[in-house]
Formats: structure tokens, C-alpha cells, sequence
């Protein structure tokens, strides 16, 4: 027998938890509780920053996984960079993921798909911006019971828009980086793509990276609120990372904690996260990746084939 919305809404977390704010992700931003926006690369960037995609010369191509069970949501992702082959220095990339949250109630499923364009200015400053199509259906029942502000449309998107992301890092030394970074620029006005604007600092070796972040969101809840996090990774025996992370969500009230292992070689890497919300509700999120290197094969275009 079907509970009650009213009973359902008490027994299982707030969508709005399951969604995450639209911040869709890879394994390492995971664990990193997000502490991304400085110091990201490879895919990461394309979500965290778009700006960085033109840090380094790199040329990836990935997929990715999210599960969350008590929050009933899947995500599968894929995508590419390359800020190896242009003669301009200009970089790029693109990402896509498919979502499904919660099918046996609100039943949500969206697709999302974002492309980038970034172009380092020197090697120590860099811009970029991005260009996010979301489509999105929700044909289930909501909190509210059948109705249309809380259910949606049966069959039918509710959400299909284009929005603008735009990022810019600086690197006054060569571990130090700053950032700054403005998500759905274009203000759709709702939850879905929330306006935000995020600020980072990070700090950056070889061996080690600590970053912190601070993002205001605009659109979410019905005030102006403050996420924070904070995130470490650190290089064991030249292929082990490990990470580390922590996130205060001001509009929700909630602390998550994270933590994440990868194996790295040249050619590919591979990478697990975990994150916990404890407040709130208690939501468990699991991402795996992969990524391969193909500027360290020989699949990679030689230098007579860039454009």
C-alpha cells in the first residue's frame, strides 16, 4: 500500500537535498566536498570552474557515476577536454549527464548538458565560459500530493533552458590560485539553475592541494544563502590520492563530510568518492570515474594536426 504524501514527505529526504543544486560532478569533487572552483582540472573543471579547462595542456576523455540511495538518484555522465591541440591556446570541452531521482515519487528525470570555452591570457591568468542546457520532467507526486506546483507535468519537460556559467583564475604563484566563478548568469529565476557566485582559494603542489570555497546562492530558498566548504588531496607513492572534504549548507542548515581514494598514472585514472550529509536528513552519495589521458598515448595528434 502507498503511503500517504504527508507520511512519505516525513520518511524520506527533501528532494531538494537529492538534487544538489543542479552541481552535478565527478568523483574527485565529491570528495573534495566540491572545494573544486581553484584548483580543478580534467573534467572537474568543466563543472567547477570553466576557467580552468585552460590550466594545463590537457587532452581527456571520461565517464562518471553518481549513486545516492536514500535520496533514490542516479546520474551517468561522459565527457572531454582539450587544452592540448589548438595553435590559439583557445581550450574547450563538453560534458552531458543523464539523472533520475526518486522514480517511486516525485519520479524527476533530467538531462544535462554543458560545453566550455576557456582561453589563458598568460600562465598565470585565465577565462572562461559556459554554456549549460537543461531539460527536465517530473511526473510523480510531490509533498503536496497529485497537483500541478508539486508533481509537474506528466510526459512532459517542465524545465528546458539554456543558461550561462563564466569562471576566472589566477595563479600569482605557481601553487597559489584564486577564483571566481558565476553559475546560470542568465538568472532562469528558479531552483532548477540556481544563480550563484562562488569565491576560492587554493594552494596546490605536486604532493599536496588544500582549497577552500564560499558560495552565495541566490535563487534556491527564499533568501540569499552561504555554502562553504573545504577540501585536501594529497599524492601517496606517486599513483595514490587521496582526498578529503567538508561542506556547510546555510539554506538547508546541513554538514556533510567526504572522503575519496584514486589511482593515478599516466595514462588514465581512476577515482572513488563518498559523501555523508548527517544534517538534515542523512543522504549518502557514492561517485566512481574514469579518465583517460590520450596526451600521454599514442592515440593523441601529433603537433602538425592542430588547429
Amino acid at each position: 500500500m502507498l503511503a500517504h504524501p504527508s507520511a512519505r514527505a516525513q520518511s524520506e529526504p527533501d528532494p531538494t537535498l537529492g538534487y544538489d543544486y543542479a552541481e552535478m560532478g565527478t568523483a574527485r569533487q565529491l570528495a573534495t566536498a566540491g572545494a573544486q572552483r581553484a584548483l580543478s582540472t580534467s573534467l572537474s573543471a568543466m563543472f567547477a570552474n570553466p576557467a580552468n579547462v585552460a590550466m594545463g595542456e590537457l587532452y581527456h576523455v571520461g565517464a562518471f557515476a553518481q549513486l545516492w540511495p536514500e535520496a533514490d538518484r542516479q546520474t551517468y555522465g561522459a565527457g572531454a577536454i582539450d587544452s592540448l591541440l589548438s595553435s590559439s591556446d583557445l581550450a574547450g570541452g563538453v560534458v552531458a549527464s543523464y539523472n533520475l531521482q526518486d522514480t517511486d515519487g516525485i519520479d524527476r528525470e533530467w538531462t544535462d548538458v554543458r560545453a566550455v570555452l576557456a582561453y589563458p591570457f598568460s600562465e598565470s591568468f585565465a577565462l572562461g565560459v559556459g554554456g549549460r542546457y537543461l531539460s527536465l520532467k517530473q511526473g510523480g507526486v510531490g509533498p503536496l500530493g497529485a497537483s500541478l506546483a508539486s508533481s509537474g507535468l506528466p510526459d512532459e519537460a517542465i524545465v528546458r533552458e539554456l543558461s550561462l556559467d563564466a569562471g576566472a583564475t589566477f595563479r600569482p604563484s605557481e601553487a597559489l590560485a584564486i577564483a571566481v566563478v558565476g553559475t546560470n548568469l542568465s538568472d532562469p529565476g528558479h531552483g532548477f539553475l540556481p544563480t550563484t557566485l562562488g569565491a576560492a582559494v587554493g594552494y596546490g603542489r605536486r604532493e599536496i592541494g588544500v582549497e577552500a570555497d564560499l558560495v552565495l546562492d541566490f535563487t534556491t530558498w527564499d533568501r540569499t544563502t552561504v555554502r562553504a566548504m573545504a577540501g585536501v588531496e594529497a599524492l601517496v607513492g606517486n599513483h595514490l590520492g587521496l582526498r578529503a572534504g567538508y561542506r556547510y549548507d546555510g539554506g538547508a542548515k546541513g554538514h556533510a563530510g567526504s572522503a575519496g581514494v584514486a589511482y593515478i598514472h599516466r595514462e588514465l585514472s581512476l577515482d572513488l568518492g563518498v559523501r555523508r550529509l548527517f544534517s538534515p536528513d542523512g543522504i549518502t552519495t557514492i561517485a566512481v570515474g574514469f579518465t583517460y589521458h590520450l596526451e600521454a598515448t599514442a592515440l593523441a595528434p601529433t603537433p602538425a594536426d592542430t588547429f
